[in-house]
C-alpha cells in the first residue's frame, strides 16, 4: 500500500472513530440534557406583579421567597425574572401538577387585623407558615404554625399583648380566611392557630399565608400543565422522526452524489453526535420545538454539501482532475454557504430575542444547528472526502460528472409566475375576508393568540365528532359553566383538543376530576394551558415585529454583501411573497395560528433566502464572467439552471425530514411540521421562478432609465 493510500486509511480511521466517539458521548450526554416542561411534564407559571412598576428589591425578594417555596416540588424547579415586572416558573418531573397549582394560588395580599379592623400585620412578615397535627389525650388536631420576621415578631407581641380573650382575622385578597381567639400575648416570634378539622384545611391556610407572604402582589398570565407520560411519547416519536428522516436523507445523499455522499453522510452522524453534547455543554433547555429544530437543522445542515457537490461535479464537467475539482468546488461553494447560513442565523436570532419558552428553544437548537453544520460540511466533509480520495477513489464518475447542458429558459414564464403568485396572495385576503365575515376573525387564532384555556385529553377510544359533541362537550360546559366549547379532534389519533375561557386551577381540576370520572382517561394524558388576554396581545405584537425585525436586517446584509439594492430588494419582495403565500394556506386550511406560528414563518423567511442567495451568488459570478455578447436576461437563466438541482434535491431533503416529523410527531410537532412543508415547497417556488424574474425585471428598468437619461443629455 502506498502512502496516499495510507494517508487515506488513516483519516478514514480517524473521522470513523470521531464519528462513534462523539456518537456515543452525544447518546450519553442524553440524559444530561435538561427538557422542557413538554417533554419532562410538570407545571410553569407566568406571573406580572400587579404593581405597575416594582422595585428591583421587591421583585427579588419575590423570586427568592418563590424559589424556596418551588424547592420542595422539584429540585429541579426554577424561579426566573423575565423583564421589570415578570416572574416565571417551571417545575419539571412533577406528578400532580394541578395540585401544585393549587398550592401556589393565585398570590395577593395578606393582612392581619384586630377586631377594630386596625391593620396589625402584613403578610410579607411572615417568614414561615406550615401544616402540622398534635394530639392530646387521644384526640388528633390539625395545626399552623407561623414563624414572624424580626419586625413581624415585635409587632405581633404587641398586638396579641393588646387582644388577649379577642380574634384577629386574617385575609387574603379582601376575604377573612380565619380569625382565631387569641389566647394568651405571643412574643417569641412562633405562634400555632388551631381548630381545623383535617390537615387539607390546615395546609391550605398554610398555602394561603405562605402566598399572601411575598413581597408583591401577582397575578398569574400563563399557566401549562403538562403530564409526564405525553412528554415520553413526545420524545419517543421524535426521535424515532428523526432516525428514520436521517436514514432516508442519507440513502438519498450516497444515491445522488456517490462517494461525496458518502462523506456528506460521515460528516453528518459526527454533526447528530456533536449537536446532543453541546446541548448538554451549554445546559440548552430542549424543547419540543427544539427537537423539531434539530430535525430540520439536519435537512438544512446537507444544504452546504449539496452546494459543494455540484460544484464539484461543474468542474469535472469542465475536465478537471478530481482532486482539483474537490479543491476548486469547495472555494466556489465558500460564499454562497456563508450568506446563506449567515441570513438564516438573522431569522434564529430575531426569534431567540423577540420569542419565549418554546419557540425561544427552537430558535437556540436551529441557531446552534446552523454553526454547526457549517463546520462539518467545509472541514469534515472536505477531510472525508480526501481520506476517500487517497485510497483511490479517483474515477470522476465516483464523484458525478455534470456537463453544461441546456439552459432553460425560466424568465420567459415570469409573466405566467408573477400571475400564478398574485392569484394565491389574492385568494389569502379573500379568504381572511371571509373567515372575518363568518367568526369575526380573519384567521383561525390559537388560544395562545386569544387568550382562554386549552386542554388537550386522550381518550382511550377513538371518539366520533358526534361523540365529542354529545358526551364531552356537556361535561365541560357543566364545568366550566361556559356553553362556548370549542373542541378539535387530531386526526390520526384518539387526542381531542378542549378550548374554553380561562379557567381557575379549581375548575381545571375540576375538569381533570371530571373527564377521569366520565370517561376513564388517564390524568397523565391530559395537558392544560391558560394565557391571559394580555399576553395574547403582546404575542401578535411580537409575531408582526419579529418577522419585520428580520426582513430588515436581512436586506441590510444581502445589499452590504452584494453591493446592489436590487439584490436585496428582489429577495425581500420575494421572501414577502412566501409569507403571504403561507399565510393563505393557514386562512384557506383554517389551521391554527399560535405561538409555533411566529416560529414556522421566521423559518420559512430563513430557508428560503438560503435558496436565493445560492442563485444571487452565480448571477453574481457569472456577471464577472460576462462576454461582451451575453445578454442579462441569458446570465440569469444560466444562473438558475446551474443552481436548480441544488434547488431540487436540498428542498427534497428537507422536505423527508419535515415530512417525517409530521407523519410521526404528535399534535403540537405536527401543527409546526405541515405549514413548514408548505413552505419549503412555497420558497422553493419563489427562488428559481420568482426571486431572479425579479431581479431581471429592476435591472433592466434601470438600464432603461440610464439610457433615457444618457440620450436626453446627449440631446440637450
Amino acid at each position: 500500500m502506498n502512502n496516499s493510500k495510507v494517508k487515506g486509511f488513516l483519516s478514514l480511521l480517524v473521522l470513523l472513530f470521531a464519528v462513534g466517539l462523539f456518537g456515543f458521548l452525544g447518546y450519553d450526554t442524553m440524559d444530561n440534557i435538561k427538557l422542557g416542561l413538554d417533554l419532562a411534564g410538570g407545571v410553569s407559571i407566568t406571573y406580572q406583579a400587579v404593581e405597575a412598576n416594582p422595585s428591583d428589591e421587591d421583585m427579588a425578594d419575590t423570586v427568592y421567597k418563590l424559589q424556596q417555596r418551588v424547592q420542595n416540588y422539584s429540585t429541579e424547579a426554577e424561579v426566573y425574572r423575565e423583564g421589570s415586572n415578570r416572574i416565571n416558573i417551571d417545575i419539571p418531573g412533577v406528578s400532580d401538577a394541578n395540585s401544585i397549582l393549587q398550592d401556589l394560588g393565585k398570590p395577593g395580599s395578606l393582612i392581619f387585623i384586630d377586631e377594630a379592623g386596625e391593620v396589625i400585620l402584613t403578610g410579607d412578615q411572615v417568614a414561615t407558615a406550615k401544616a402540622g397535627q398534635t394530639e392530646q389525650n387521644g384526640l388528633r388536631s390539625y395545626v399552623v404554625s407561623l414563624t414572624f420576621t424580626p419586625e413581624g415578631t415585635t409587632r405581633f407581641a404587641d398586638a396579641t399583648t393588646m387582644n388577649v380573650g379577642k380574634r384577629i382575622s386574617i385575609i387574603y385578597d379582601g376575604e377573612v380566611i380565619y380569625s382565631p381567639i387569641v389566647r394568651e400575648a405571643i412574643t417569641g416570634g412562633q405562634c400555632q392557630i388551631d381548630g381545623m378539622d383535617t390537615y387539607e384545611e390546615a395546609n391550605n391556610l398554610a398555602s394561603t399565608i405562605r402566598i399572601g407572604s411575598l413581597s408583591l402582589e401577582l397575578e398569574e398570565l400563563r399557566s401549562n400543565v403538562v403530564g409526564a407520560k405525553l412528554g415520553e411519547e413526545a420524545i419517543a416519536t421524535s426521535l424515532k422522526a428523526g432516525a428514520i428522516g436521517f436514514a432516508l436523507v442519507a440513502v438519498f445523499m450516497v444515491i445522488v452524489y456517490l462517494v461525496p455522499g458518502l462523506a456528506a453522510v460521515l460528516a453528518l452522524a459526527l454533526y447528530v453526535g456533536l449537536i446532543l453534547i453541546l446541548l448538554a455543554a451549554f445546559e440548552v433547555t430542549l424543547t419540543l420545538p427544539g427537537i423539531a429544530g434539530i430535525i430540520l437543522s439536519v435537512g438544512m445542515a446537507v444544504d452546504a454539501n449539496v452546494i459543494i457537490f455540484t460544484r464539484i461535479k461543474e468542474e469535472l464537467g469542465h475536465g478537471k482532475v478530481v482532486r482539483s475539482a474537490i479543491k476548486t468546488g469547495f472555494n466556489k461553494a465558500l460564499s454562497a454557504i456563508v450568506d446563506g447560513n449567515v441570513t438564516t442565523l438573522i431569522a434564529a436570532a430575531v426569534l431567540y430575542f423577540r420569542g419565549s419558552g418554546t419557540v425561544k428553544g427552537f430558535a437556540t437548537t436551529l441557531a446552534i444547528g446552523i454553526v454547526l453544520s457549517m463546520f462539518t460540511a467545509l472541514f469534515v466533509t472536505r477531510f472525508a472526502i480526501y481520506g476517500l480520495l487517497n485510497l483511490g477513489i479517483e474515477n470522476p464518475k465516483c464523484y458525478g460528472v455534470k456537463k453544461e447542458g441546456r439552459i432553460i429558459t425560466f424568465l420567459n414564464k415570469k409573466k405566467v409566475c408573477f400571475a400564478i403568485s398574485i392569484i394565491m396572495v389574492a385568494a389569502g385576503w379573500a379568504a381572511m375576508f371571509l373567515n372575518n365575515a363568518q367568526t369575526g376573525k380573519v384567521l383561525n387564532y390559537g388560544m395562545d393568540f386569544t387568550g382562554g384555556t386549552s386542554t388537550n385529553v386522550t381518550f382511550n377510544e377513538n371518539l366520533s365528532l358526534e361523540d365529542i359533541s354529545s358526551r364531552v362537550v356537556p361535561v365541560v360546559s357543566e364545568i366550566t359553566g361556559n356553553t362556548d366549547v370549542q373542541t378539535q379532534k387530531v386526526e390520526g389519533t384518539n387526542e381531542v383538543i378542549i378550548k374554553t375561557q380561562t379557567l381557575s386551577v379549581d375548575q381545571r381540576q375540576a375538569l381533570e376530576n371530571a373527564l377521569v370520572e366520565n370517561f376513564g382517561v388517564e390524568s397523565d394524558l391530559i395537558t392544560a394551558e391558560s394565557i391571559s388576554a394580555a399576553v395574547s396581545k403582546e404575542m401578535k405584537q411580537d409575531a408582526v415585529v419579529a418577522v419585520i425585525l428580520a426582513t430588515v436586517l436581512m436586506l441590510l446584509y444581502i445589499w452590504f454583501r452584494f453591493k446592489d439594492i436590487r439584490f436585496a430588494a428582489s429577495a425581500i419582495l420575494a421572501l414577502v411573497h412566501d409569507v403571504l403565500v403561507v399565510l393563505t394556506f393557514y386562512a384557506v386550511a383554517k389551521w391554527s395560528v399560535g405561538s409555533t406560528f411566529i416560529a414556522c414563518m421566521l423559518t420559512i423567511v430563513g430557508y428560503s433566502i438560503n435558496a436565493t442567495i445560492v442563485i444571487f451568488d452565480r448571477i453574481r459570478e457569472n456577471l464577472a464572467e460576462r462576454t461582451p455578447k451575453q445578454q442579462i436576461e441569458e446570465i440569469v437563466n444560466q444562473s438558475i439552471t446551474q443552481t436548480f438541482t441544488r434547488s431540487i434535491n436540498t428542498s427534497l431533503t428537507t422536505f423527508i425530514m419535515v415530512f417525517v416529523l409530521f407523519l410521526l410527531g404528535v399534535s403540537s410537532i405536527r401543527e409546526f411540521a405541515l405549514p413548514l412543508m408548505t413552505g419549503i415547497v412555497c420558497g422553493t417556488y419563489s427562488s428559481v421562478c420568482v426571486t431572479g424574474a425579479l431581479w431581471y425585471v429592476m435591472t433592466m428598468a434601470k438600464s432603461k432609465k440610464d439610457a433615457a437619461a444618457k440620450a436626453e443629455k446627449k440631446e440637450g
